[in-house]
């Protein structure tokens, strides 16, 4: 009985440079919130909303027999992609807007880790002058470029007033 072999999806050749020992780029996206910030929410939402957005999300780069590389589906286990801040707690919302500057910096410059998939979530659960709580995605440029990763996020997005409404986005200088 002869198995098929699993059918994996090509590279593009950008997305490989983009992997590359020459140069590694991330997306760093901020969404600040009005309310606080709930982990079990966060979690169902990456669960069930996140990850059926895109496959690259579940997976991983590999190289096949030939040389050529692809992405491969993985089991993604939610917990190995998500972080949650720790602060000091009691604090001035301009000490903890410079907490939150000072962490957005330190993961901007860690690197992801290359055995899963390329992409972490970061939970802030502390005020800021901007937001109750804000979560930070971090994505490698090889999932995708900014216009269709940025249309997959917004696509899952939904107002909490009136979910039938397009989200509303503040311009902040």
């Amino acid at each position: 009985m002869e198995f098929e072999e699993e059918v994996l999806e090509p590279v593009s050749p950008s997305a490989q440079y983009l992997k590359s020992s020459a140069l590694l780029l991330t997306i760093l996206a901020v969404l600040e919130f009005e309310v606080p910030v709930d982990d079990f929410q966060t979690m169902s939402l990456l669960k069930d909303v996140f990850l059926p957005i895109n496959p690259r999300f579940s997976s991983v780069m590999v190289t096949d027999k030939k040389g050529v590389k692809k992405w491969k589906q993985v089991e993604v286990k939610l917990q190995d992609h998500v972080q949650v801040s720790v602060f000091p707690n009691g604090t001035t919302l301009d000490i903890y807007d410079d907490y939150f500057n000072e962490y957005l910096s330190m993961i901007a410059m860690d690197q992801l880790p290359q055995d899963q998939p390329l992409w972490e979530v970061h939970i802030i659960k502390y005020p800021t002058s901007n937001a109750a709580g804000s979560v930070v995605l971090k994505l490698h440029h090889a999932l995708g470029n900014g216009y269709s990763l940025t249309g997959a996020l917004l696509s899952s997005l939904q107002r909490a007033d009136d979910p039938s409404l397009l989200p509303t986005f503040l311009h902040v200088n």
